[in-house]
């Protein structure tokens, strides 16, 4: 099932809950539908899914259950089965978190835009979305006053997030039917996304880790390597590209691949390994913080299909000045710090999309 856009605190850092009410209008025309013979036998969430692909079907069955749809004049339930010939009238809401925010003049790196996406290089320290405790000079306020027309778009377009501290590639759509798409790029695994991370240690030469996470048991902020019932798949291919040293201890830079997108998966798996990310203060090594002040991690290359054009497209983001610092710092070579292209890589394999765990 496509999932629905996430939730606000699938975009803070702190996790922090958004309040919005909805006062019921929503903007949207009503739809009237006529079925036709093709979908007899279908399910009315599947059929509208398939009639309206600019909405999420978990949006779709929300106004199902809400009252917002009928079918021949009555009340209809998600599950109910189509014989043809119905009309299906809809009305189309608002969620909670398509309220509107205030526009932030700001200065964003963008290194993509077309009338269907942006792709931009968000620095570390900034906030994608507004969340409790974050309520202004987040990313999304930026893209408003970058492009007003957002504010008709659920989250400005924003389909995924980075950790406040990380920095690197997002993509941002422009239009609902892209946001659409994007997302179900997403639940595929069709969009891909790598990174760079310098570690304290020396990991083997390549690996893959295949360890489910969850919220870590005691700590709620936090998540962790867990067997338990709540444990969701987690896999992250790595590489390590490099060796040097800070303060005599050793570092590795490594290139990380996804094949799933947990909350902080890839600080998480290399720590359950032993080798935390230099500079992270919530999975690192506490007398090791102040070298770096934010995790040494970078979204260092995207790759997706195009919404418009559905030609495969990918970018690649410049090493930050502080993370050349860091490796210079480290006897590493920034050139080393290379991400491959992704054309003649396999495809990672398909799996659920995790609407409030897209934060690595």
């Amino acid at each position: 099932m496509t999932p629905d856009l996430p939730a606000e605190e699938a975009f803070d850092d702190d996790n922090g809950q958004a309040a919005a009410d909805d006062d019921g209008s929503s903007g949207l025309e009503p739809l009237s539908l006529r079925l036709g013979d093709e979908v007899i036998g279908q399910r009315l969430d599947k059929v509208l899914s398939g009639l309206m692909p600019e909405f999420s079907r978990n949006r779709i069955q929300q106004w199902i259950e809400d009252g917002h749809v009928t079918v021949d004049g009555a009340p209809a339930k998600a599950k109910m089965t189509m014989l043809g010939d119905e009309l299906v009238e809809v009305a189309p809401q608002s969620a909670p978190a398509d309220q509107p925010y205030a526009p932030e003049a700001m200065a964003l790196e963008i290194l993509h835009e077309d009338k269907y996406i942006i792709v931009l290089n968000k620095p570390a320290g900034l906030v994608v979305h507004p969340a409790a405790g974050n309520w202004s000079g987040t990313l999304l306020n930026g893209l408003l006053h970058h492009c007003p027309a957002l504010a008709k778009v659920p989250r400005a377009g924003i389909v995924h997030r980075l950790d406040k501290e990380t920095s690197g590639l997002m993509v941002v759509a422009k239009t609902l039917a892209a946001q659409t798409d994007l997302v179900r790029q997403l639940q595929a695994r069709s969009m891909k996304r790598q990174y760079l991370a310098l570690v304290w240690g020396l990991p083997q030469l390549s690996g893959t880790i295949n360890a489910p996470m969850a919220r870590h048991p005691r700590d709620r902020i936090k998540m962790a390597v867990s067997q338990s019932m709540r444990a969701k798949p987690a896999v992250t291919h790595y590489r390590r590209l490099a060796t040097g040293e800070i303060d005599r201890k050793p570092v590795s830079l490594v290139h990380c691949r996804l094949e799933t997108g947990r909350t902080h998966q890839i600080r998480v798996h290399l720590q359950s390994l032993g080798f935390a990310l230099v500079g992270d203060a919530l999975y690192g090594k506490h007398h090791l913080i102040p070298v770096f002040p934010r995790q040494a991690l970078l979204a260092g290359r995207l790759g997706l299909v195009h919404p418009g054009s559905g030609k495969f497209r990918e970018w690649a983001a410049p090493l930050p000045e502080d993370i050349v610092a860091l490796l210079q710092r480290a006897g590493i070579d920034p050139a080393l710090a290379v991400i491959p292209e992704m054309d003649d890589q396999p495809d990672p394999v398909a799996g659920d999309y995790d609407d409030e765990d897209d934060d690595y």
